[in-house]
């Protein structure tokens, strides 16, 4: 789990802020349309980066099963994540593919994909989500071998900045 830096804002902190960058943009915050935005905005953060509040390490350590002689990679692909750049905070959704080489230790798969959440659902650059996964696992199950890859999407590329949609990053 990360560790705070800083004690975390009241709800009514959180509220305010977006009051205050609706304000910043040129919006009245008190119309009557974007009266409970702010609540919404602070609803939705809560939801995004819910992974501060999870242990992915834990994750997988609740969910051994112990395996002799299995000697086969386990490929779990197509892992759907959203998440967000720490740049822009700005969307990165994709996909991600990890694989490991078991020595003794497996994981049930939706304790693996529970860890590629908890990552996610935080503040990301991309390098750095792909190797917290892999470090995870490999911590956690101590396996033969591990390999993770990302493949993504980043909205700062394509909503601001060069504005280009096809554009995906893969990192391994």
């Amino acid at each position: 789990m990360t560790k705070q830096v800083h004690p975390r804002p009241s709800q009514q902190e959180a509220e305010d802020a977006v009051r205050v960058l609706l304000r910043w943009i040129g919006e009245d915050a008190d119309r009557a349309g974007l009266r409970r935005t702010p609540a919404r905005v602070v609803s939705a953060y809560k939801d995004w980066f819910v992974g501060y509040d999870t242990d992915p390490v834990a994750l997988l350590g609740s969910s051994f099963q112990q395996v002799d002689r299995y000697d086969e990679v386990v490929v779990l692909r197509d892992i759907d994540f959203e998440s967000h750049c720490e740049h822009h905070m700005a969307p990165m959704l994709g996909r991600v593919h990890l694989a490991y080489l078991p020595n003794r230790k497996l994981a049930g798969i939706s304790k693996l994909v529970r860890v590629v959440d908890a990552y996610a659902k935080r503040l990301q650059v991309q390098e750095r989500f792909t190797s917290e996964i892999a470090h995870c696992i490999a911590e956690a199950l101590d396996p033969k071998g591990v390999a993770v890859v990302v493949q993504a999407q980043h909205e700062c590329l394509t909503t601001r900045g060069v504005h280009k949609t096809a554009v995906k990053m893969v990192t391994s």
